[in-house]
């Protein structure tokens, strides 16, 4: 899940993630959350938004290349990727 807010004194997108206690242990939170972020900087997200994507349960068990389209997508239809990053 990813929620974005517009925030025009910033500018490149900046991330947040949250991972609730939940999902598991802290390793394997921790784990998802070293992922995540490696995905959004490879993404070339562009845009002056703060970005907070949310970890369902289904992202643990994801291979690091289905939750990088995943992230990706989501990132798509919100508007801060461009055409040839979205690809």
């Amino acid at each position: 899940m990813l929620r974005v807010r517009a925030n025009p004194t910033t500018p490149v997108p900046r991330f947040g993630f949250a991972v609730g206690r939940r999902l598991g242990h802290a390793p394997a939170r921790n784990r998802l959350k070293r992922r995540l972020r490696e995905s959004a900087r490879l993404s070339g997200a562009e845009g002056k938004a703060d970005v907070v994507v949310i970890a369902r349960r289904q992202a643990m068990e994801a291979p690091f290349p289905a939750l990088d389209q995943s992230l990706r997508g989501l990132l798509a239809r919100a508007g801060l990727l461009s055409r040839e990053a979205a690809e």
